[in-house]
């Protein structure tokens, strides 16, 4: 992925920055770090680039959409509408703070349609969370419409999302609040790392106290704060927050070189039969990150997929059967396997997980082809994966001889 490909001298400058003072923490002594705040620095950069008014550095992306829905007033026995496919962690933070999941049905965009959501509110209905998933963004003057007219909070997951947009306002930014993830295999990468943003004063001072132990972070000894709530430690280190913060001051030269390599591969594919992409709420607003290919039907995906395989073409999912991203993996959601009892295993779940009826999550997802885009490919590496991916493509379309 885009960010793992370009650590250098910038990264190493930060991470020195910290070691050169000791001073890992983010909060407090002040008179010995020489004036270094690498996750104020994070949280800042963040801010330059989808213009939030307000950016907390987590310590991953998971803790970050915890915070989102915590922050947002979330909690025990409320139902969340979500989406069948995403990372496992929008889901368990849900779980996590009492709330019901509720699954809806997603669309070509990958992401949760209007009328999904629609279908699915109950009385018992909190909010939405919203998920844009590898990279693009949602319809969201269609899911804003249904959210608005029946007055439910809408929390964006935008981990795979970062730089991506929907008529001039980034994602994440559409509701209460948002989370980015900065992990390993995202735009920009902190090793570790996660963003939770707000244009909502009393939203980010919530989160920011959540994710600290309550503390009200009010003077200049963390240590004698007051703690107006109770919290716990989802804190970023400076080391995580110092590379976070090289690497996305990076993200608009790796945005430009992932969508040229993504419309050179989309031009080369979209001339074969059978062939067509994941829609986008907004054209204009994508990342890059993936090239997301549909086929024609589940079969058709899962004979190419073959092809793939056989001629050593890496970089790809197929979401529907090997990732751990589609709810068709999601055996211990279904049957609720838990460490320590959770709200819904008192209250009952709110829809039948393990016989869900999500045929068109289900047909889409059978559809889908992903690769993931590397900002460092030359034209010729882009010219070579895009003969391979369509030889497979033609090759899966041949029939099979008796």
């Amino acid at each position: 992925m885009p960010g793992t490909e370009l650590f250098g001298a910038e990264e190493r400058k930060e991470i020195e920055d910290v070691l050169s003072t000791g001073i890992m923490f983010r909060y407090n002594h002040d008179a010995v770090r020489n004036n270094f705040w690498k996750a104020k620095d994070f949280e800042n950069e963040v801010k330059k680039i989808n213009g939030a008014k307000y950016a907390l550095a987590v310590s991953n992306g998971s803790a970050a959409i915890l915070a989102a829905l915590a922050a947002s007033g979330i909690g025990v026995g409320d139902e969340v509408i979500c989406p069948p496919f995403t990372y496992i962690a929008t889901i368990e933070a849900v779980l996590m703070l009492g709330a019901l999941p509720v699954f809806a049905e997603i669309d070509e965009t990958l992401c949760l349609s209007a009328e999904g959501i629609k279908k699915t509110i109950t009385p018992k209905t909190k909010a939405v969370c919203l998920v844009h998933m590898c990279g693009g963004n949602a319809n969201m003057d269609e899911i804003m419409k249904v959210v608005n007219d029946n007055k439910l909070i809408l929390v964006e997951d935008a981990g795979q999302a970062f730089a991506a947009s929907y008529k001039g306002t980034y994602t994440g930014l559409f509701g209460k609040a948002g989370a980015y993830s900065f992990d390993f295999f995202k735009i920009a990468t902190a090793g570790e790392g996660g963003i939770f943003v707000t244009n909502d004063e009393k939203t980010y001072l919530l989160a920011d106290s959540y994710c600290d132990h309550g503390h009200d972070h009010i003077g200049n000894n963390r240590g004698m704060e007051n703690h107006p709530i109770i919290g716990f430690n989802y804190r970023i280190s400076e080391l995580h927050a110092a590379v976070g913060a090289a690497q996305t001051r990076k993200v608009p030269q790796i945005k430009a070189a992932n969508l040229k390599h993504k419309q050179h591969l989309q031009t080369v594919l979209g001339k074969i039969n059978g062939v067509s992409f994941a829609k986008l709420g907004d054209e204009n607003g994508d990342s890059g990150t993936f090239l997301n290919l549909m086929m024609n039907d589940t079969p058709s995906a899962q004979r190419v997929v073959e092809e793939l395989n056989k001629a050593g073409v890496g970089g790809f999912n197929y979401w529907y059967t090997n990732m751990y991203h589609f709810i068709n993996q999601w055996d211990h959601i279904k049957n609720m396997q838990t460490a320590s009892k959770l709200a819904i295993q008192t209250m009952g779940a709110p829809q039948d997980y393990k016989n869900l009826n999500i045929p068109k999550s289900q047909e889409v997802v059978g559809r889908l082809i992903s690769f993931g885009i590397r900002c460092t490919w030359t034209t010729d590496e882009v010219n070579t994966l895009a003969t391979k991916i369509a030889d497979c493509i033609v090759k899966a379309s041949q029939p099979v001889n008796a």
